[in-house]
């Protein structure tokens, strides 16, 4: 019996971006420098799949710094630390690797400094991601959550002439854009980054999947359940009238999705590996007759430098 016909279209840009890239990177060559085991504090990225092939190269991850022993090398995740955890750290003589984000790094340092001007801090992100709650642990003052317009109705700073606001990464312009607004029509002399300061990975995939929809009957988002970012491209796809499904990898592919479906787009979160893309491409080929199109979309050129001190190490081993 002869397979139908199915257009996959594949999202540009998709998957890594260049903080994922350099989080890995500093992982990786911490093993090689150091040698096994190498501990990383939360997972370095939100993706199972990624985890899973770091540890099989030798690095240990753990919640908590009190879980590693005195003096081992240690690496900080992508989503960046609070204060408490790098003082914990010190105290266990831990040798630090930071794989933050730089655009996450930036936010904090944006942050402290509203905070040493006298400033409370709003923060629009989402309650209990590991970076959010890294940002507010970097705050030396008081920061208050919000994560919707409602939030800002309940917003109660001790002087409203001195409120800055910054944001989680992972969102985009288009999800702060109504609590930005609210938050300038309720306190006018608020202060904030410009909108060229939130990350451009999500801004430019979220871009991507809208195009998306509008050329497939069909979405596959692949990402982790937990990844914020992930579960934004999901909905975005919903919210633009196509059937959207987020699956950690191929074998979470559920036929039935596709029964009347004559396209598929595919797009993946920026913690989730090119080869997870393949993998499905792979799997709707056993099923189907499969023609793959790229869809144009900005092309990422954005590279981080690895820290300064994995460099000296990397040179010294060579």
């Amino acid at each position: 019996m002869a397979k139908r016909s199915l257009e996959v279209i594949l999202a540009q840009p998709r998957g890594f971006c260049a903080g994922v890239v350099r989080a890995i990177d500093i992982v990786e060559r911490a093993l090689e420098i150091y040698g096994a085991p190498v501990y990383v504090r939360h997972e370095i990225v939100h993706n199972k799949h990624v985890v899973a092939d770091l540890r099989a190269k030798g690095a240990r991850f753990v919640e908590e710094v009190e879980e590693i022993p005195p003096g081992a090398i240690t690496v900080f995740s992508a989503h960046g630390v609070s204060r408490k955890v790098e003082q914990d750290a010190g105290d266990r003589s831990l040798e630090v690797i930071d794989a933050t984000c730089p655009l996450v790094s930036k936010v904090h340092h944006e942050a402290k400094r509203y905070a040493r001007r006298g400033h409370e801090v709003v923060l629009i992100g989402h309650a209990d991601h590991p970076e959010v709650v890294g940002t507010m642990g970097q705050v030396p003052g008081k920061v208050h959550l919000v994560s919707s317009v409602a939030d800002v109705t309940a917003l109660r700073p001790v002087d409203s002439t001195k409120l800055s606001y910054v944001t989680q990464t992972t969102l985009s312009v288009d999800d702060t854009r109504d609590i930005i607004a609210a938050l300038k029509a309720r306190f006018p002399e608020i202060r904030g980054p410009d909108v060229k300061d939130i990350c451009y990975a999500t801004q430019n995939r979220q871009t991507a999947v809208r195009r998306l929809a509008s050329r497939s009957d069909v979405i596959l988002v692949i990402g982790a359940h937990y990844s914020s970012n992930s579960m934004r491209l999901r909905e975005i796809g919903g919210e633009a009238g196509t059937a959207a499904y987020l699956i950690p990898d191929a074998d979470a592919l559920q036929p039935e999705w596709l029964e009347q479906a004559r396209s598929v787009g595919i797009t993946a979160g920026a913690s989730a590996p090119e080869r997870l893309v393949q993998d499905l491409i792979g799997r709707l080929d056993e099923l189907y007759e499969v023609t793959v199109t790229d869809l144009d979309g900005i092309e990422e050129n954005v590279t981080f430098r690895l820290p300064r001190g994995l460099q000296r190490e990397e040179r010294r081993a060579t």
